[in-house]
């Protein structure tokens, strides 16, 4: 383990965490800058006691409250990288492009692309969204006109390619992934506030509610940490080897597989999913087709359902973690490498055998971990629904969101100082 100290003292690391928190302040001041021609008074009224958009703000990365030019966050650029990553499990050549350093440059590429037009078509669809949920306008020239639409469009694409460019420039100083300390920056930005609107709210009938509100963060926080460490350890043998003229014996060590390898990752996608049908819906509210209209009546009542959409956000949190961790772990590989090493798992054969059996095991302890997972998402939703609170919905998964990151983030700095260490 390494003290705050320690890490203080050493230059490129203390150079790194200047650089991120100096990104993060650029980001929050990013997110106080208002697109042109809305209304805040009715922005606050919109967001009081809507659990939708409440939810959708955590999302964004606490910027939404204010529509600021960074009101869609990253959700465009994660949408991208999903749509992309789809495609690498159904298209050959994506697939072979992922293996190599240069096809996977070209890909991140493409998903940048993308998210021009993403962010250009959730904008519209923002902009229609608070239109339609809003009682009063939300403009100050009371709608939004064709150019206005333009100019809030074209401001929150800005916004959401800046944040894509700082974010990658967080993820390039190995201190994490740089998508999720945003979205963890948001949220820690939005606590002062939550907190005291929680305690001006605060009245001797709601004790219940605080204490059960209390017992489900510190639920989530021991669920995430131990889900977090957790793991299986795999046995591996590698065989005896000619080293010069001295024959090296046996050794023994272990293949650690994680309980839980996707992370925080499963819970962004899951959320980016859900809130897009509602999104899209809105463009055909006023449709001249019936049929459309009826369908996108029919859209956001189904997702304004509390037991609905707590069935899907389990059942995308489950099976995102499957996907996820099918992308960025392959038992093939793992296998080609033990072999190449001269490494085996007892009583297994080396090749496609250890890869068949790297792949059962993976997928019964991921069995438990997005059971798991999926299980401390919907806990608060479960909580919401006993007290009538819609604050829950939003602790809980900014805790979950939180958490993941942190331990994320210690390991990754951890790491940076064993190996300076190693060097000196």
């Amino acid at each position: 383990m390494f003290s705050l100290s320690r890490v203080l003292k050493t230059k490129e690391i203390r150079n790194s965490m200047l650089f991120i928190l100096g990104m993060l302040v650029l980001f929050r001041v990013a997110a106080h800058i208002p697109v042109p021609g809305v209304d805040p008074d009715a922005l606050v009224s919109l967001f009081q006691g809507n659990q939708f958009f409440g939810l959708l703000n955590i999302f964004s990365g606490g910027t939404l409250e204010n529509f600021s030019v960074v009101a869609l966050g990253l959700a465009p650029y994660i949408t991208s990288s999903i749509i992309f990553q789809l495609l690498a499990m159904i298209i050959p050549k994506f697939e072979e492009m992922q293996k190599e350093e240069q096809g996977r440059q070209k890909i991140n590429q493409w998903s940048r692309l993308a998210t021009v037009p993403l962010a250009l078509l959730q904008g519209y669809g923002l902009v229609l969204l608070f239109e339609q949920q809003s009682g009063t306008t939300l403009f100050e020239a009371g709608s939004a006109g064709m150019l206005v639409t333009l100019l809030i469009m074209g401001s929150m694409t800005a916004g959401t390619i800046f944040l894509m460019w700082i974010g990658e420039l967080i993820s390039e100083k190995n201190m994490g992934n740089g998508i999720s300390i945003l979205i963890m920056a948001g949220i820690i930005a939005g606590l002062p506030g939550f907190l005291g609107n929680s305690i001006a709210l605060y009245d001797g009938s709601q004790l219940i509610t605080a204490i059960l509100f209390v017992v489900l963060v510190i639920l989530t926080l021991v669920g995430v940490v131990v889900m977090h460490e957790a793991q299986r350890n795999i046995p591996v043998q590698y065989a005896r080897q000619m080293r010069g003229s001295r024959l090296a014996g046996a050794v023994g060590s272990n293949l650690p597989l994680r309980l839980n390898m996707a992370g925080v990752i499963p819970i962004i996608f899951a959320i980016s999913i859900i809130l897009f049908p509602s999104v899209i819906a809105q463009f055909f509210l006023n449709a001249r087709t019936p049929a459309f209209r009826i369908a996108a009546e029919w859209v956001l009542q189904v997702f304004q359902n509390q037991l609905f959409y707590g069935l899907a956000y389990f059942g995308l949190v489950f099976a995102f973690t499957f996907f996820y961790t099918s992308v960025i772990f392959h038992p093939d590989r793992v296998a080609e490498n033990l072999q190449k090493q001269g490494g085996f798992i007892p009583g297994i054969r080396p090749g496609k055998p250890t890869a068949e059996y790297i792949g059962w095991v993976t997928n019964r302890i991921l069995l438990a971990g997005a059971f798991f997972l999926s299980a401390i998402a919907i806990l608060p939703l479960v909580a919401q629904q006993m007290t009538g609170n819609a604050s829950l919905v939003i602790g809980g998964t900014s805790v979950l969101i939180v958490v993941n990151v942190v331990i994320e983030t210690m390991k990754q700095l951890e790491a940076q100082m064993a190996m300076r260490e190693y060097e000196m």
